[in-house]
């Protein structure tokens, strides 16, 4: 069965599950952020719009920071981040008019949002 403790220890005894809890939960949120990033940029290269490629190969992950209780990351174009907001948003062509909007990073975002949340209370819940 369990250990046997001592009434005046209970307190110590539950905060040590609590703190172990704590822990194993933070490795899980720190994983998950990181696949959720992972995931995101994945959708991104997929339907980011194409002439060269290079664009869509430009996105990656970037780990902004990270303390023994959280974790922080950004996906981002590492070299054709001008462009993102043009794409996205579409914009005024020089001769007048507008140039279509091709929406592919908010979906993902949306998509890794709702992805996360579901995979943290599911990992949560095996714990």
């Amino acid at each position: 069965m369990g250990k046997t403790i001592k009434p005046e220890q209970l307190a110590q005894e539950v905060m040590s599950g609590l703190e172990e809890y704590k822990d194993l939960a933070v490795d899980v949120l720190k994983k998950e952020i990181q696949e959720a990033g992972k995931t995101a940029k994945k959708q991104i290269e997929q339907t980011a719009p194409r002439r060269t490629g290079r664009y869509a190969k430009s996105w990656a992950v970037k780990k902004v920071s990270e303390t023994s209780s959280s974790l922080e990351v950004t996906v981002h174009s590492k070299n054709r981040y001008m462009l993102t907001h043009l794409l996205e948003n579409g914009h005024a062509k020089r001769g007048g008019g507008r140039v279509a909007a091709i929406p592919h990073i908010a979906p993902a975002e949306e998509a890794a949002a709702e992805s996360l949340e579901r995979n943290i209370e599911t990992a949560l819940g095996r714990l």
